[in-house]
């Protein structure tokens, strides 16, 4: 069939579209590169606005409060993970229901993050007895350490199932606390404790950590942003020094320095 010159202009400019705007669907290999593109909003403001909605005790903004340990610490063999006879710690988890299977796919690519660049290892749980269970909670939490026995790691599907997020609440079930905590950071960073609402200055209180003998890290995925839990939206409750400027809060995941301090922890 001969096409008339209008015809053929409009079909060489239909193909030209489709070219340049591929078909994806919904929930499919489109979504997840669009997730790759760098995130500027402030992941922990995202975290605490999620955990709004808990009725938990959380320290932090995001740490469940210890029921079996009479402070937040985990430096100790008894709140660490178990390494097996192959070098590897198997950590069992389970997932809830409520995921859908592109939300648990989200979820198994931030556990498997680990794997590649660590001795963790998570595992489908058998009849293990320690084991973290993975849950659509009212926010992003998690406990510090291996409490023993199932421990919840909520990840909200409103608000969690970022690969930042994701891969922060699990470096809090593996044992580490935020940065801006450990017992070095007042020659990094200054608190401002006049834009802190009094109530929730002891989330800024700082810990006696192991630091693992290494260098306090701005871009840590455990490092909060400069505004949490400020009074005045805009104003800093964390200032880096001795230059401001430096970024703190990242969410796209683990800098060089936490996946250090996982091995070296768990002498990977």
């Amino acid at each position: 069939m001969k096409m008339t010159p209008s015809a053929s202009l409009l079909l060489l400019l239909l193909l030209g579209l489709c070219q340049a705007h591929p078909l994806q669907e919904e929930g499919g290999q489109g979504e997840e590169e669009e997730e790759e593109v760098p995130d500027t909003m402030d992941m922990t403001s995202r975290i605490l606005t999620s955990n709004n909605a808990t009725d938990e005790m959380l320290l932090e903004g995001d740490l469940l409060a210890p029921k079996t340990r009479n402070a937040m610490t985990c430096w100790s063999q008894s709140c660490l993970w178990r390494k097996a006879s192959n070098g590897y710690v198997m950590i069992p988890f389970t997932m809830s229901g409520a995921f859908t299977s592109w939300e648990r796919q989200k979820i198994d690519r931030g556990m498997k993050a680990f794997h590649s660049s660590t001795c963790i290892r998570f595992v489908p749980r058998q009849n293990e007895y320690d084991y973290i269970s993975v849950e659509n909670r009212g926010g992003c939490f998690s406990a510090l350490g291996r409490t023993g026995g199932r421990q919840v790691l909520s990840l909200n599907k409103q608000g969690c199932l970022y690969h930042g997020i994701i891969q922060h609440e699990i470096n809090h079930a593996l044992g580490f606390q935020h940065e801006q905590t450990r017992s070095d950071r007042d020659y990094y960073v200054r608190i401002n404790w006049q834009n802190i609402d009094p109530n929730m200055a002891y989330n800024f209180y700082k810990k006696n950590t192991n630091n693992l003998n290494t260098p306090y890290d701005y871009s840590s995925i455990m490092h909060y942003g400069r505004t949490a839990f400020s009074i005045q939206h805009g104003r800093d409750s964390i200032t880096p020094i001795p230059n401001a400027n430096v970024q703190i809060g990242q969410r796209q995941g683990m800098s060089y320095w936490d996946i250090m301090r996982i091995n070296l922890l768990y002498g990977c």
